[in-house]
């Protein structure tokens, strides 16, 4: 029982942590729909769109996908007539940089700069287009959509109504979060109090090692590629208190999750659009190793040669 308790405490000052900022960053976004903002965004990045191998049309998905949601850039998806290598290029930007605003913004909430999170989700997106564009000459019949929940959002009108939609979807993003955030703690709790914890970073370490990291960033590795990198940022902030994560280690569990986060949900969301999801969960996964491997090496350099230069000078 006082493990049930522990993890329920944590889990409610994790969602009211991660609460404020999720609920009034949806409201903004949602109240942003409706102003001059993203068509103006659409219109500057449209002339741009031929370098990803992309309509200038696809550039209303892939605002929406930056600015909301997964869901959002899939509902403007089943609006078009795309090509599969079209629809494949959207879906694989998308998961890189996708809801950019909230996300990053919780993840920053770490410790880790914001500028760092979007700069480095944005530029994953924007290489993986280009080098998909440039390596698949395929692709090119018109994808064929089967049956999607079209979940984009439903439009409104007037102050009121507009409002009474956006308090809506925060409130419900509210609600998402502390039913996938208190079980998460809660359970967590349960694999401490008996040790289980333990066993799941002995088993992850030589992985873990791969990347440059310690142990004790299993938990949050694990919860983000399952859950999401909000929610993973969750169990992030309390293991950095808990469990002595260092600065370095949350850097490279980060960005690994930028790269490939709720990797199931995320990637099934696109199968009933025609494209092959395999290829994308991959993409994602050899993303997300190359990348934190790379900015570990680099960083044990960095040390490396400031130890060095503080041994000189002594």
């Amino acid at each position: 029982m006082n493990t049930i308790k522990k993890g329920l405490a944590v889990g409610l000052k994790t969602t009211w942590i991660l609460g404020k900022i999720i609920f009034p960053i949806t409201l903004l976004v949602t109240l942003l729909q409706y102003t001059p903002v993203l068509p103006w965004i659409v219109n500057l990045i449209e002339p741009f769109m031929g370098v990803l191998g992309l309509s200038g049309d696809a550039a209303i998905p892939l605002v929406l996908g930056n600015v909301l949601n997964l869901y959002a850039a899939i509902g403007a998806i089943l609006t078009m007539e795309l090509t599969v290598k079209e629809v494949f290029i959207l879906a694989i930007m998308t998961s890189f940089a996708h809801n950019l605003i909230i996300e990053s913004t919780v993840a920053a909430k770490v410790g880790v700069k914001l500028w760092v999170v979007v700069a480095v989700r944005i530029f994953l997106a924007v290489a993986s287009g280009i080098i998909i564009n440039l390596v698949w000459h395929g692709g090119n019949e018109i994808a064929q959509y089967g049956f999607v929940s079209n979940t984009a959002n439903e439009q409104v009108s007037g102050f009121g109504p507009i409002l009474l939609q956006g308090l809506e979807k925060a409130s419900l993003g509210i609600l998402q979060l502390a039913m996938i955030v208190i079980p998460l703690m809660i359970m967590i709790q349960f694999l401490k109090d008996f040790k289980w914890i333990d066993r799941f970073s002995n088993w992850m370490a030589p992985f873990l090692k791969l990347l440059g990291m310690k142990e004790n960033t299993s938990t949050t590795l694990a919860a983000g590629v399952v859950f999401g990198l909000a929610y993973g940022a969750g169990v992030m902030i309390q293991a950095a208190k808990e469990d002595g994560v260092s600065k370095k280690d949350l850097y490279l569990v980060l960005l690994f999750l930028v790269s490939c986060h709720a990797v199931i949900e995320d990637t099934l969301l696109f199968a009933p659009l025609g494209i092959p999801i395999w290829p994308l969960l991959l993409i994602r996964l050899i993303v997300a190793i190359l990348l934190t491997m790379i900015v570990s090496f680099v960083w044990k350099r960095v040390e490396l040669n400031g130890r060095k230069e503080a041994t000189y000078e002594n």
